[in-house]
């Protein structure tokens, strides 16, 4: 993350759940291409944690980048860069209400699953959950991955098709094989003939990631 504005900057940070003053754990929930935060705040109604502000930053024009996630970065860009800054203003925000990022379950559809495992993987400390639906890490093959930090142990889970249009499996493989050099401890299930979507089993595993950091 570069620049302190970008063309995400000033767009609204959308909230369900309990109020953030009053919340003992938070989900930044980062939407696909074309979706809305809105669109993606559904996903809570899935969820039944007591306790949990659901946060959802806003793409300018509904989508993150313009390109491929499997394109090179600076093509991507100022998209990528202000991107990454959007998610993390989400933790801080969460942070700035007393919820810190051990607390924090960050949660990506698509673009937005691309975009929360970059994020997390630049910025590796302990969270409260990351889950990647339908994404992978940023860039093109052969990007070097010389990641700094550990995730110490924080939950992730990966989950995709064998037959996805936009993911390639080797990529989420890759990212796997990234976030458990991080210290991460993965979760990856692939789904044969899914195509492009979330399936049931991936919303009770995004579950579980929000129990975890739930107080009953």
């Amino acid at each position: 993350m570069s620049d302190a504005s970008g063309p995400h900057q000033g767009q609204p940070l959308a909230s369900a759940g309990t109020p953030l003053d009053a919340a003992d754990a938070a989900v930044v929930l980062v939407h696909g291409r074309g979706a809305t935060a809105e669109s993606i705040l559904e996903m809570a109604a899935e969820f039944h944690a007591r306790g949990v502000a659901y946060l959802a930053p806003q793409a300018a024009g509904n989508s993150w980048y313009p390109y491929s996630f499997l394109a090179p970065m600076e093509r991507n860009e100022p998209g990528l860069s202000s991107g990454l800054r959007a998610v993390g203003e989400g933790v801080e925000t969460a942070a700035d209400a007393g919820v810190p990022p051990e607390r924090v379950v960050l949660v990506g559809f698509s673009q937005g699953a691309c975009l929360a495992s970059e994020f997390v993987a630049r910025n590796a400390r302990r969270y409260g959950g990351l889950a990647v639906l339908s994404g992978g890490l940023i860039g093109s093959g052969g990007t070097p991955r010389d990641y700094d930090g550990s995730l110490d142990g924080t939950p992730v889970f990966l989950g995709c098709s064998d037959d996805d249009p936009h993911i390639p499996l080797e990529r989420v493989t890759e990212t796997t094989r990234v976030l458990e050099n991080l210290n991460g401890d993965v979760t990856e299930r692939i789904y044969p003939g899914m195509g492009h979507g979330v399936n049931r089993d991936e919303l009770d595993a995004v579950g579980g990631l929000v129990a975890g950091v739930a107080t009953d």
